[in-house]
């Protein structure tokens, strides 16, 4: 097993969230439950955005410039800078419920999980918003929605609900989004820690964080499992994302919630790791 390495401190308490924004040669990543937004640099420099609540996910926007950003119960709209901030969509006025994973499809549409903040059974849905901003519920109930991602060609989408441990995939309909023929792709033991976000690769593998595991799972396009990269000192992971100049660094994010002061002093960091593989381009939110 090969090892990550940290590559910042530990500064989130809840990491998630992490995307590697090309444009500005910089990682992204969320101090989730705060409502900030921390960016590395590639000298390693260290800078925090705040925001108007708890945040989960950060994607480009295509054509227009600066970011769509998941908070607590809808998306905003923010500038290059991540200091101007507008709403365009409210999935929820449930406050025991908040956005989690979420992620792009092909049609430019922005898909985005919930939870209830005690992970209840069946307490959140995933959604699509639409470029212009329509808002269509595409699956529930969902307990508590992580990995999202998309085959190349757009035709098939990766999703995570983490108690089911499970990876499962869906047909997506290439004209409306709608996912539809739900059925399992990667079944996680229970001794290897519970899935939550994920990564992919040009080659259709799946990079997928062990919560409670300490680890990062490499699964390749046929789900068989190809290697373990370990998380040392944390056992919170949370999430990875493909970056660097030619996507070939997987960036991992980790979590000290819940944990006592004492216990992991590294959890909260980013840690990386160099892989063999690209990481997929994403897609980008086309609102």
């Amino acid at each position: 097993m090969r090892r990550a390495e940290r590559i910042t401190p530990a500064v989130a308490y809840h990491g998630e969230g992490p995307f590697w924004d090309s444009r500005s040669g910089r990682l992204l990543f969320m101090n989730a439950l705060a409502g900030s937004i921390f960016a590395v640099d590639g000298g390693g420099q260290l800078s925090c955005h705040q925001l108007p609540s708890t945040v989960s996910t950060v994607i480009r926007r295509r054509a227009s410039g600066g970011f769509v950003i998941a908070t607590e119960r809808g998306l905003i709209l923010a500038d290059d800078q991540l200091s101007m901030f507008e709403e365009i969509a409210q999935l929820s006025d449930d406050p025991s419920v908040r956005t989690n994973d979420g992620g792009c499809d092909r049609l430019g549409a922005f898909i985005i999980g919930t939870m209830a903040y005690d992970g209840r059974h069946g307490g959140g849905a995933v959604y699509r918003v639409t470029p212009d901003h329509r808002i269509a519920e595409v699956l529930s109930p969902v307990s508590i929605s992580n990995g999202l991602q998309w085959s190349a060609d757009g035709t098939r989408v990766y999703y995570i609900d983490t108690p089911t441990r499970r990876v499962d995939v869906f047909n997506v309909d290439p004209d409306t989004g709608d996912w539809s023929d739900r059925r399992a792709h990667i079944h996680i033991g229970a001794e290897l820690g519970l899935p939550d976000g994920m990564a992919i690769d040009v080659e259709g593998g799946l990079w997928v964080a062990l919560w409670g595991g300490g680890a990062i799972n490499h699964y390749d396009a046929s789900a068989r499992l190809v290697e373990t990269i370990l998380v040392p000192g944390v056992t919170q992971v949370s999430s990875c994302a493909f970056g660097g100049d030619d996507r070939s660094i997987l960036y991992i994010t980790t979590s000290r919630q819940g944990l006592p002061q004492d216990r992991e002093p590294d959890a909260g960091a980013v840690f990386a790791i160099q892989t063999q593989l690209q990481g997929a381009i994403l897609s980008q939110f086309d609102g």
